[in-house]
């Protein structure tokens, strides 16, 4: 477990940084090339980052207000204000539930005025996700087999939490571990989280990668090249059903059809036991300009006429049907066990 779990003090992950007075989020948009830090101390700025994705991953965007709100409990507000900004960066994403979940812990810990004891509830948001991080790397690790190719899309690693990461945790835990895997990073359409930023990760820790399009992990499964995925989840409904980056879907459907492992791997804190399946999971629709071309730090082009209309949901849904199972910080749940109640039981 964490050291001085709950205490406040100056923490340091990939993508967040705060010195006890401050909080600085790694730019997201701007990477790999550029390496640039975005002062988030203000809650303003902070929610215009989580809306902008400069910061982004379920489980960072809820450390990320967290540490956020715990500076500004520090700051010496009124506890209406706080209120007030809680509601609003509460709002800037609506699918991912830890950003909901972390500013509620937060809402929930204050007792009429007082703002004392809000920064140790921030902290433990920070302290939680960092030992979460490390239970799934260690469970989902154990299910890879030496010398097997893997899959992963979008991006859920060191960028998108507060500790090593979800699947792309237990992908760079299983390598620690000696195991030869390969991983084939899906590109992952439209903002490009799979090669801007997860093979950006794994470069960093010296894993074998090859960057492909959404299209060709179906092939790639296909030959045999790869025999199990890990990705990531931003809701998870109580029967397993879950909501991760769009394509998500269809690379489970292709797992099926060749008879490849699927695994979503993430912290219980993204399991919405108020939501009974995937039907009642928001989609956030996103401005078409995203799919209509890129832009970016160092410029932009458009590769679609201006006034096509475009459909841009940013998530999709996976069913428990094509799970083979499920690694949370409290076990690995088999489809049978999901179907069964096990996050209700858990939760």
């Amino acid at each position: 477990m964490t050291t001085l779990r709950g205490t406040w003090r100056a923490v340091t992950s990939t993508a967040l940084e705060m010195d006890g007075d401050r909080v600085r989020i790694l730019d997201q948009r701007a990477l790999p090339d550029d390496e640039r830090w975005i002062d988030a101390t203000d809650p303003a700025v902070m929610e215009q980052c989580i809306r902008t994705l400069a910061v982004r991953g379920a489980p960072l965007i809820g450390v990320a207000a967290a540490m956020c709100l715990g500076l500004l409990a520090r700051s010496g507000c009124s506890a209406g204000h706080f209120r007030d900004v809680a509601a609003r960066l509460r709002a800037a994403r609506p699918t991912a539930v830890n950003l909901m979940a972390a500013v509620d812990r937060l809402t929930g810990a204050l007792v009429g005025d007082d703002l004392g004891p809000l920064p140790a509830v921030a902290m433990d948001v920070f302290d939680d996700d960092v030992d979460r991080c490390e239970a799934m790397a260690t469970l989902g690790a154990a299910l890879v087999q030496d010398g097997e190719g893997l899959i992963t899309h979008c991006n859920a690693g060191g960028l998108a939490t507060a500790g090593v990461g979800t699947a792309l945790g237990v992908v760079i835990r299983a390598w620690e571990l000696g195991k030869r895997v390969h991983v084939f990073v899906d590109e992952t359409r439209p903002l490009l989280q799979g090669g801007r930023l997860t093979a950006w990760e794994l470069r960093r820790a010296g894993v074998p990668h090859t960057l492909i399009t959404d299209s060709m992990a179906a092939l790639v499964l296909r030959d045999g090249r790869a025999r199990r995925v890990f990705v990531g989840a931003d809701r998870i409904a109580r029967n397993g059903d879950f909501a991760n980056k769009v394509g998500t879907y269809s690379l489970a459907v292709a797992a099926a059809h060749h008879g490849a492992s699927f695994h979503p791997v993430a912290p219980f804190t993204t399991v919405d036991l108020a939501c009974v399946d995937g039907a009642g999971i928001p989609i956030e629709e996103r401005d078409g300009a995203e799919v209509r071309g890129a832009s970016g730090a160092f410029g932009s082009v458009r590769w679609c006429p201006d006034a096509s209309p475009v459909f841009n949901p940013s998530f999709d849904v996976t069913p428990v049907s094509l799970v083979t199972s499920m690694v949370t910080d409290r076990g690995v749940f088999t489809r049978e066990a999901l179907r069964d109640g096990a996050l209700v039981r858990f939760g």
